[in-house]
């Protein structure tokens, strides 16, 4: 079971979203969107999508530094075990709860304005169940497993063998013995990997970055007042009685 789980399904997961995210860009285009629903209702939107958004990117951001980054490092760089565990515990929380009422007040707002609740799928619904389960997840580890009951030290365990994975030499003996709370955090995210190029989640791979350094956009009038941009177009003379 640790081989399938640790050594097997998370090269399922990778192929899949590979292959999923090819097919749907193929065969989907115009289905590769969020469904924007700002029509219907927006006042609660502009609060909650900010709100989730910018706290997943710090969720992210975080898992990124845990899992990636050496213990190694961090120590060579002066960041103390005890330093690396308060800022992991008091960032990840913030972060974490961020992400989690943005998703709370989106799924609520869904659920409460008719014309959104109607263009709901229940692919849509898949999605929120692993998204908000991996979420909640998330905070139970920060708080629960690393605060409350630990700290555990899981960048001896679960990150060394997240970084085996993209080396093609995970080992499942690093999962075996981690506390239940990070073994179903792991899960849980994993069936996201697998569900990401099949759900709205996949507009992720179109964030416009080039907006960022493209030169701006600049308008002017082609009134009587103010500069030309260009001579008129030539047309028909009126015509004037004499």
């Amino acid at each position: 079971m640790n081989l399938l789980l640790w050594a097997v399904l998370p090269y399922v997961a990778i192929v899949v979203l590979v292959a999923g995210t090819v097919w749907r860009y193929r065969y989907d285009k115009f289905g590769w969107t969020t469904r924007s629903s700002e029509l219907y209702e927006s006042r609660m939107l502009r609060i909650a999508s900010p709100l989730f958004h910018y706290g997943l990117i710090f969720v992210i951001l975080g898992h990124v530094i845990g899992l990636l980054v050496p213990e190694g490092w961090t120590e060579a760089a002066g960041v103390s075990e005890r330093a690396y565990h308060w800022g992991s515990l008091i960032g990840g929380s913030l972060a974490g709860f961020a992400a989690l009422a943005g998703l709370v007040l989106l799924v609520y707002r869904r659920r409460t304005t008719g014309p959104v609740f109607s263009a709901t799928t229940r692919n849509d619904k898949l999605m929120y169940v692993l998204l908000g389960g991996s979420i909640v997840l998330g905070v139970a580890v920060t708080i629960v497993a690393n605060g409350v009951l630990g700290p555990y030290d899981y960048r001896r365990t679960v990150a060394p063998w997240f970084r085996g994975i993209f080396t093609l030499r995970p080992d499942p003996g690093l999962m075996a013995g981690v506390p239940f709370l990070y073994a179903a955090h792991v899960l849980a995210g994993i069936a996201l990997v697998i569900l990401f190029p099949f759900s709205r989640l996949v507009h992720a791979f179109a964030v416009p970055l080039k907006y960022l350094f493209r030169p701006y956009i600049v308008y002017r009038s082609r009134g009587d007042e103010g500069p030309h941009t260009r001579e008129p177009a030539r047309g028909w003379e009126p015509v004037t009685r004499r």
